[in-house]
């Protein structure tokens, strides 16, 4: 069986993080949505999502091809409907297409499942519609991915110098990492520490908490769950209800609540976000799909930045905002609500940031983690350069 997982008609709802990236590549919890399919699936997926961004995400077609909807997270009486399906059938929920199953390759495409027969799913399951659903269900996709994770494995063994509140077995360290001096506190969730992971000295981390591969907690930092931290992350100073993706860094003091960041971000020190309006008003953020801002529903929503972002020291971030890809934002004051990608500069004036000047700066920053700045990534970044200029 081949296996793809593909964009449903919400990825707009999902910028400025689906630039970069199909949906299946969000992470919330502790893996991406495409690490939980390939993990129940024991099977690697391919991926049908937008045209510029299918050679860094190439599809495979194959004469038996099952699609899945790469917004929905999988549990296992959903994964057994959708195993269950015949050639010409589509699981639906609510007109939602969870997935569907095609024989050749000629209805393989975002928007061909006419004709196809319905079978109607009654499981219960989080799709991801809006950014800030990354954040506000974060904490049963962490729980969940924790028991996947961990079931049926040994915890490596954690330093008796850290400050345990909870059961032992709700926290679970990886090979390699590194946990001393530190307070866990895992009675309100999990806690989860990744490979050659680091936890510096006097931390204070409240479950439920995913820390991925090489990254570093540092030292004195206070985190509140439910929060993410993805692989090769550096982040201090105080966060609350947040999702790294990965390569990000928040090194330093200054806060950060109900917030998603993407990949190649730099938060500069002392640099703080609002997530609460004084008024305790719902919190509007900023659609691309619709272009206006449009109400959350929540009362506790801070910053969506997109990829390759940059922000100076002592920035300041009002409740609801939204930063697109490879801006550089510097100045005193509180930042703009909506900054267009590719912008450069702060409250006072706003310039368009020089695409040749942006590809320097990704290259220098993805070098500093031996990755390369490649032609497939320019290509990415000179398409959303195009679109968002218009």
């Amino acid at each position: 069986m081949n296996y793809i997982l593909f964009d449903d008609d919400r990825r707009t709802h999902l910028l400025p993080l689906t630039y970069t990236r199909p949906m299946a590549e969000l992470r919330i919890g502790i893996i991406t949505i495409r690490e939980k399919w390939e993990f129940l699936l024991k099977s690697k997926t391919s991926t049908l999502t937008q045209e510029y961004l299918s050679k860094k995400y190439p599809l495979v077609k194959e004469n038996d091809n099952i699609l899945i909807n790469g917004s929905v997270l999988p549990n296992q009486g959903l994964l057994d409907e959708i195993l269950n399906l015949n050639p010409g059938e589509q699981l639906v929920k609510d007109n939602i297409v969870l997935a569907y199953r095609v024989a050749g390759t000629d209805q393989i495409s975002l928007s061909e499942t006419e004709g196809l027969k319905k079978v109607i799913t009654t499981n219960e399951f989080i799709k991801i519609n809006n950014t800030w659903d990354i954040f506000s269900k974060n904490d049963t996709a962490l729980r969940e991915d924790f028991k996947l994770l961990t079931k049926g494995r040994k915890s490596a063994r954690l330093s008796n110098s850290n400050f345990i509140q909870g059961n032992i077995e709700d926290i679970f360290v990886e090979e390699g990492a590194k946990v001393k001096f530190a307070f866990l506190n895992a009675m309100p969730g999990p806690i989860y520490i990744g490979k050659n992971a680091e936890v510096m000295e006097g931390s204070k981390i409240r479950g439920p908490f995913a820390m991925c591969e090489h990254s570093f907690v540092k030292l004195s930092a206070k985190i509140y769950g439910p929060t993410t931290i993805g692989p090769h992350c550096k982040v201090g100073g105080e966060i609350n209800n947040s999702v790294f993706f990965g390569y990000s860094n928040k090194a330093h003091d200054g806060f950060l609540g109900n917030s998603v960041i993407g990949e190649w971000v730099n938060i500069g020190a002392d640099t703080n976000n609002s997530n609460l309006k004084n008024t305790y008003d719902h919190i509007k953020l900023w659609s691309y799909a619709e272009e206006k801002f449009v109400n959350t529903g929540l009362q506790f929503c801070g910053l969506i930045m997109g990829d390759h972002s940059k922000i100076g020291i002592n920035a300041m971030f009002n409740t609801g905002t939204v930063v697109g890809v490879s801006c550089n934002l510097f100045g005193s004051g509180y930042q703009r609500n909506f900054i267009q990608s590719y912008s450069w500069g702060g409250p006072l004036k706003m310039l368009i940031f020089d695409l040749n000047k942006s590809f320097d700066v990704a290259r220098a920053v993805m070098a500093r983690r031996d990755i390369e700045f490649d032609q497939t990534e320019q290509e990415i970044l000179t398409h959303i350069y195009k679109l968002t200029r218009k």
